[in-house]
This record gives structure tokens, sequence and C-alpha cells, in this order.
């Protein structure tokens, strides 16, 4: 057997190793009282970013009153029909995590954690203690980024954007045996940054049935890859994701882009989650209702391509066909006029909107 062949089926092993663990991981997560049976769905769970505006709010609102920390969070996610959350664990302490633990536990939930990668050998002690924080509270799945930003905004030059490729590999070469040791899975999002191939190279490159993906549904629009073309190339390696539908619009420098109510948007959503499961059975689908102005993606400028100079121009227009032929009906939302407590108003009625929608059109039992 030469050394590709051995390379094939070594990382198909992988893979088949991750589908059957994972569900046994899943069930021992689980109190056996709220124990699912796996015939039926999961309801779709709720990731913090959709609430940007009310998680740690200010806002003095009797209807929508911040959530201080995870437990408010996972409570009213809870109260509205969310089958799990995926929050940060930065910020907590031990015995915060036993609480978040036992009110999991209580209402039947299930949890992913959200943390930053190890920056460099000095972080991986940070790194681990929010790992056992997260594995203490129940999660068997934390969701990680290596941008925070968006590829054609952060970086000005190639050099910038290889140096950017050489350190995020070298966290994620400290991070895996953190992982590994302690048996929870990382799943590395496709946040503005990677190209669907890129991370999907790059997972397969490092070998470790314990780095996977978070997908994300519809990020990828924003770097000129079509959504399901995303969708497909990542769903083998998903261990969480990050459902969504995108709205688009033209605009003199490129196209604006806006996350949308579930079914309003360009993304065939029951197709993307079939192939989710298909993939990877355990994954969960957890909601990522961004309540925002339209992003702007100015891929008719010339700064945007700094670091694309391999795309063909036929990709440019495959999307901006994409934006022509499905150009989202009237105005795409707004908050930028709203009052706080409108703003607060639009993101509840957009998260549970959405988490309708999965109960009668995606998830359903």
């Amino acid at each position: 057997m030469n050394q590709k062949d051995n390379k094939s089926e070594n990382f198909h092993g992988r893979r088949d190793f991750m589908k059957k663990s994972s569900l046994a991981a899943l069930a021992f997560s689980m109190p056996f009282a709220s124990m699912p049976d796996f015939l039926k769905e999961i309801p779709m769970g709720v990731v913090v970013h959709s609430y940007g505006m009310r998680y740690g709010s200010k806002i003095q609102s009797q209807k929508y009153p911040g959530f201080q920390d995870a437990l408010d969070f996972m409570r009213h996610c809870h109260s509205i029909g969310a089958g799990g959350i995926q929050t940060g664990v930065s910020s907590w302490a031990d015995d915060f995590s036993k609480k978040v633990r036992d009110e999991r536990e209580k209402l039947g939930m299930y949890l992913e954690g959200s943390i930053g990668m190890p920056k460099n050998p000095e972080d991986v002690a940070r790194f681990e203690k929010e790992i056992l924080l997260a594995k203490e509270a129940g999660a068997q799945v934390i969701r990680t980024v290596c941008l925070s930003g968006r590829r054609y905004e952060n970086f000005k030059t190639e050099a910038e954007w290889e140096s950017f490729k050489t350190n995020s590999l070298k966290s994620i070469q400290l991070a895996e045996p953190i992982v590994r040791k302690h048996r929870l899975k990382l799943a590395i999002e496709n946040h503005k940054d990677w190209m669907a191939a890129e991370l999907a190279e790059l997972i397969e490159n490092l070998g470790s049935e314990w780095v996977g993906v978070t997908l994300d549904f519809g990020n990828n629009v924003s770097l000129l890859e079509e959504p399901m073309e995303v969708i497909q190339t990542l769903a083998p390696y998903a261990f969480s994701t990050h459902v969504k539908d995108m709205g688009v619009k033209p605009y003199e420098k490129g196209f604006l882009l806006s996350e949308v109510e579930l079914g309003k948007g360009i993304i065939d959503l029951k197709e993307a989650i079939a192939l989710c499961k298909k993939h990877q059975p355990q994954v969960t689908f957890s909601l990522e209702m961004i309540t925002r102005d339209p992003l702007e993606v100015p891929c008719l400028e010339d700064s945007y391509w700094v670091t694309f100079d391999k795309m063909p121009a036929s990709e440019l227009a495959k999307v901006l066909r994409l934006v022509q032929d499905e150009t989202y009906p009237g105005e795409l939302p707004q908050v930028k006029n709203l009052s706080p407590e409108e703003k607060l108003a639009f993101e509840e009625e957009n998260v549970e909107k959405c988490l309708q929608y999965s109960k009668k059109i995606l998830l359903t039992s």
C-alpha cells in the first residue's frame, strides 16, 4: 500500500470512528430522564450570537431583560422550545460550570462550548482550563475560530494572509493534544476566513478524530462560494453547525449579505440538513440568526482580492449571477433606525420565528 492509499484509509477510518463514538458520547452526556429517542429529532438549538444585543445587555427592558450569564440564556432558550445552546465559557468559574451542568441536565438540553484557540505555548494552560470547564458542564463539542474578523477586511497583503495561515496551523497543533487528552471534539468554524476546500484540507491533513468543523451555512457566500457547495464540502467533517439563511442584494461595490428568517433566503435548508445527517448522524443543529444591518461584500473593489489571487473569474461571475437571480425581495433587515427596545423585540422575533420554522419544516419529530 502506498503512502497516499494509507493516508486515505486512515482518514476514512477516522470518519467512521467519529460517527460511531459521537453517538455514544452524546448519549452519556445527557440525563437519562430526558434522553431523546434517537429515532426522533433533537429540536434546533440556539447560538449565543443570535442574541448579540440581549446577551449582557444593559438596556432597561421589562419585556426583554438582558441575559447576564449562560444560565439566563439557557433558561430562555428552553422556554421558547430550543433543544440546546452554544455559548462561550471563557469567563466561567468552576462552581458556575457545575451550575450549568445541573441546569442543563434538569432541562434536558445539549450544550456546546465556544472558546478561543491557544495563541502560543504560554496560552495552552488557559485553553485547557476552558476545555475542562466546558467538559464539567457537559459539553461534548467545543466551537472555535481561527479569525475573529473577515478575510477580505483583515488582510491588506498576501504576506499577512500567509502569516495568518501559519499561525492558525500552529494554534490547531497546540490545541489538538489537549482535546484528544480530554476527549472533547474541537470544531473550527468557517468564519469568513477559510474557503471550504482550504478548511477541509486543513482538517484532513491534521488527521485527528478530535478536530472537525462547525459548519456555518452562510458565511462563505462572502468569499464568493455558493452555500450548497460549501455544505457538500464540509459536511463530512461537521461536529456542529450554525444554521442560518441568507439574503443578498447588489450594491455598487459588490453585494449586501444578511441573515434572514429561515426559509426566506438563498440556502436550501432541507438539503443542507440532510447532507449533514448523512455524513454525521449525531450532529446538532444550532440557529445563528444574527439581527443586524446587512454586511457589505465589496468584491468589485481591488482591495477585496488581495488573498484570492488564484480564484478564477468564473467564481465571481457565478456569485454575482446568484445575487442577480435571487435578490431578496424588499429591503434587507436593518436595525440602525430602531430604538433599543425595538432592536431587542426584533431580535427576539427573528429567533422565535426561525425556531418555529425549524419545528414545522426542518426538524420535525
